[in-house]
């Protein structure tokens, strides 16, 4: 089934340009290759089906088809060898602590501001910077609890970060959801390998959420807060919750008396020190923020300025994870670390720039255009593969808001085989890389593997049709 893949110019993580594997994956290939069609068809679709039996699903927003689906599984693992991981480690860890310096900077001295390294109109008018929150003394100083990293591997093979989501990163349930499929469907596929185990994961996740707790208390009472089952990541909530053995709330299970938080239960009311929210900044106070959420708490946010809670990732985090700022992080590591990034950046072009906008403009055929606060793969314009008419839609938009885009080279993400029945065929991939910022920083070993399914798309996201694939970090 291998006869007909080619790679064209692309890195595939699995064969080299001979067409020949990679030393890391030459036993899986050969295991791939003896397997009759029929029975990787067979154990192929068990697969799918035991996602759906699972109920482990995703909700897409304005789809009309249904509300829920589940995220079409590809069994041909991401192999990283141990090398190669130990470095993303350190990058990954340099990166996290840098932006969560940078959040402490800006709520508090805005020193980075002062030093002229980030022009300061462009934090302060960010939609994602809050004031409301500036001088809160926050636990440990630590503004990320959770990070989720997109990294990509250019046509070369070298990872690089294609986007920082430091406010309610998404994914983590279905990294160990790929992982107990391959377990159960294709136990031999690990026979020769030593791969990471994911054994123990929530144990350094708990203890990175208790080490934020408010100062005092040693034995916390955490939670995890959710908008409810209408969320298109509701299971991946509940999934955590479960795991890590904290109660699943929503708004309407907490009150704020005399500024402390409380959540309701059969027993009466039980002070709660620590809420891993999910809901986006704008709903979880109405007395600071949007006054028509119902998805929030009332006085949530005086409670943590008074230090009575933690509210984990911190308010305001998306002012680092603007599209807009992403450009500036090789400097804050610089500036806060004194160390050079590790792992490097996309080239990223500012539209609010004239030179930069002109240049743009004139290549839009070329370049990638992204909304500022976009997310979720929405609202992209892919230059290379939109038509004439999307190109000067989007060319309006731009001129008359340019602030609220950047624009990027097409990268050419590397490729992993997908099985497509008879054939396999090269996908092209990213991964999500998942950060703990506890007392020590922890690197969840492998990360979401997201695949674009659909023939030449670049769109990895589950809601644009993108699929998973398990992530295998070596030992040996």
């Amino acid at each position: 089934m291998f006869k007909t893949y080619e790679t064209e110019s692309f890195f595939d993580e699995m064969l080299q340009e001979t067409g020949r594997p990679r030393s890391h994956y030459q036993t899986l290939y050969d295991r791939l290759s003896a397997l009759p069609e029929d029975e990787l068809k067979v154990r192929h679709e068990a697969a799918q089906q035991n996602f759906l039996r699972q109920g482990i699903t995703f909700t897409v927003y304005n789809d009309t088809q249904g509300t829920e689906r589940t995220i079409p599984f590809d069994f041909v693992p991401n192999i990283i060898p141990k090398d190669e991981w130990e470095k993303l480690e350190k990058g990954l860890i340099q990166r996290v602590k840098a932006l969560n310096l940078f959040l402490d900077d800006v709520y508090n001295g805005q020193q980075i501001l002062k030093d002229g390294l980030i022009p300061r109109e462009l934090v302060v008018t960010c939609n994602h910077f809050y004031p409301q929150v500036t001088k809160i003394k926050v636990p440990r100083r630590n503004h990320i609890f959770m990070a989720g990293i997109d990294l990509v591997k250019d046509d070369n093979g070298e990872f690089r970060v294609l986007e920082d989501n430091l406010r309610n990163p998404s994914g983590l349930s279905y990294v160990f959801q790929n992982r107990y499929v391959m377990r159960h469907i294709f136990p031999d596929f690990f026979q020769d390998y030593e791969v990471q185990s994911l054994e123990n994961q929530f144990s350094h996740i708990h203890d990175a959420l208790s080490s934020i707790a408010p100062n005092g208390v040693s034995n916390p009472n955490i939670v995890l807060l959710t908008p409810g089952i209408y969320n298109s990541a509701y299971f991946d909530h509940s999934f955590i919750a479960q795991q890590l053995g904290i109660e699943l709330v929503e708004g309407r299970d907490l009150l704020v008396r005399d500024r402390i938080v409380y959540m309701k239960t059969t027993r009466g009311l039980k002070r709660v020190d620590v809420i891993y929210r999910r809901i986006d900044d704008d709903f979880l106070d109405p007395l600071e923020f949007r006054p028509d959420s119902m998805l929030g708490v009332s006085g949530l946010i005086d409670a943590y300025r008074a230090g009575n809670v933690t509210i984990s990732n911190g308010i305001g985090n998306g002012v680092a994870d603007d599209k807009a700022i992403y450009h500036y992080v090789p400097s804050m590591i610089r500036y806060y670390l004194g160390e050079e990034p590790i792992i490097k950046n996309v080239e990223t072009y500012f539209l609010r720039d004239e030179e930069q906008r002109k240049y743009v403009l004139e290549n839009l055929d070329k370049l990638v255009v992204k909304q500022t606060d976009g997310s979720g793969g929405y609202n992209l314009l892919i230059g290379p593969h939109a038509s004439e008419e999307e190109r000067e839609a989007y060319r309006v938009q731009i001129e008359k808001n340019p602030g609220n885009y950047i624009a990027q080279p097409m990268i050419k993400l590397s490729r992993l085989p997908v099985f497509r029945g008879e054939k396999f065929a090269g996908c092209h991939i990213d991964v999500r890389a998942f950060i703990f910022n506890g007392e020590h920083p922890h690197v969840f070993p492998g990360g979401l593997t997201r695949v674009a399914l659909k023939e030449g798309s670049v769109v990895v996201n589950s809601s644009q049709g993108g699929g998973g694939k398990d992530t295998w970090v070596m030992t040996e």
